[in-house]
This record gives structure tokens, sequence and C-alpha cells, in this order.
């Protein structure tokens, strides 16, 4: 009677090995770095955008899509993505220091607030003046947090304004930097000729919130086109130029 209690007691509920292997997969991902450049109406270089690329060991040709792996992984791993992409920057300074272009990173806002117990990311990031956090705006924070805390970490970007739970509201919160325009919404407001005035209203009203407004998803040369005669700042996107290895950033095109 004994012996049997004893392996009911060590039996393990089955979604729990689930649980157990889902939580070892995300940890086994393996992560590589490249960018987009981010570029002014006028068609010199701006910025640069690290992206993350994921993939698993047991299908490395498989990519997996970056905002599901962060929304797996638990905030202490996300602050050593973190760290990765500070420390790959920090050896390019002399790069950014002479060109005096910008380098974004995507954060979500748990991350960034994390980021104030960490003394030697925030040393990291004092010594990357040309850095800007690009901040998800689909993001979760803490009930005693609020965005205005997050500006000590100097000037923030606002990502994919025009989707998920982003409005204006969150404009009055922060006095973001930049911030960048969904394709999506993009898209969907140059269709028509009314769309079109709208796209322009709306931009000029964003530009009152902020340094300057940037298109997100640009993949045509009429889409450029439709940027470039708009009160945007800058665009982005596949016809200005496909994300590209990091080891590629010496020879990045300055000016279009």
């Amino acid at each position: 009677m004994k012996l049997k209690q004893d392996i009911q007691l060590l039996s393990i509920p089955e979604a729990s090995i689930e649980n157990l292997q889902e939580h070892r997969y995300w940890l086994q991902c393996e992560r590589a770095y490249t960018y987009q450049p981010i570029y002014r109406i006028d068609g010199s270089l701006m910025a640069i955008e690290i992206l993350t690329v994921v993939t698993h060991p047991s299908n490395p040709g498989q990519r997996i899509a970056p905002d599901r792996y962060f929304a797996q992984i638990p905030v202490r791993q996300r602050l050593d993505v973190l760290e990765e992409q500070l420390i790959m920057l920090g050896a390019r300074q002399d790069f950014f220091k002479t060109s005096g272009i910008l380098a974004s990173v995507n954060v979500d806002g748990p991350t960034l607030l994390a980021m104030r117990q960490d003394e030697g990311l925030q040393k990291m990031t004092e010594q990357l003046p040309w850095l800007r956090f690009e901040l998800v705006e689909h993001v979760s924070l803490p009930q005693d947090s609020s965005f205005a805390t997050m500006c000590e970490f100097g000037p923030l970007w606002l990502d994919d304004f025009g989707t998920g739970m982003a409005n204006f509201s969150a404009l009055s919160e922060v006095r973001y930097d930049y911030i960048k325009v969904a394709r999506d919404l993009f898209i969907m407001l140059r269709q028509t000729p009314e769309g079109q005035n709208l796209f322009t209203l709306l931009l000029q009203l964003m530009n009152r919130y902020c340094q300057g407004v940037i298109v997100e998803g640009v993949e045509t040369l009429e889409e450029w086109r439709d940027v470039q005669n708009s009160p945007a700042a800058a665009a982005q996107g596949y016809f200005l130029s496909r994300p590209v290895p990091m080891e590629t950033l010496d020879s990045v095109i300055i000016t279009l």
C-alpha cells in the first residue's frame, strides 16, 4: 500500500509535462540579428532597426515569428536578448559616431521597466547615445507603472501605430521622439482620395506629438513617392531595403 501511495505522489499531470516541453522548446531557440535601414524622405539614411531572427535547432531552416517568441519567454530572458543586441551595437560604436546614424532596438514595456533594476544594462545604454528604444504599442504594463516612467531611458520611438491597441491617448502619455505608422494603416488609407487626404491630416496631427513620423512597409516606387509627398519624415520597407546581415553594416547605402 505504501508503494502505491508513493507512485501516486510521483505521477505528473500530462498537462504539466506538455508545459515543461513547451518551455524547454522556447529556451532552446537560437537567435541571429539583421538590420533594416530607415531613410528620410530626401533619400538620406536616418537609422537602422535591429531585427531578431529566431529559429529552433529541430528545424533551423524555419523562422519563428519574433513577436511569438518574445511572448513566450520570460522578462529575464528578454533582458538577455537585449544585452546581446547592446553588446553587438557597442562593438560598432565608431560607425555610429562617425556616420551620425541612429540604431533602434525593439523592446516591450515590462522589459524596459525591468532594466531599471539592471545596473549593467543601464550603463551599457548610457554609452550608446545614438541608441533608441522602439516600444511595441500593444504592451501590457504592471498596474503600478506608467509609460511616463520609461522616459528616463532617453528618447523613445513608438512602433506600429495603427495596429493593436494604439490610439492617440498613448501619445498624450509619452512624448515620443518618432512614431512609426504600420503598413496596414498606410495601405488602407491610400486606396481612395478621401483616405489619402485623411492620411495627410493624420500625419499632420501626429507631428504635433513627436519629432516626426516614419511610415513602415513601403514596398513599391509608387508608395515611396506617396510618402515623399506626405508630412512623413522617413520610411522603411522592402522597396528601400530588405533586412540584411549585421556584417554588411559598413557598406550600408547612406543615400539612395
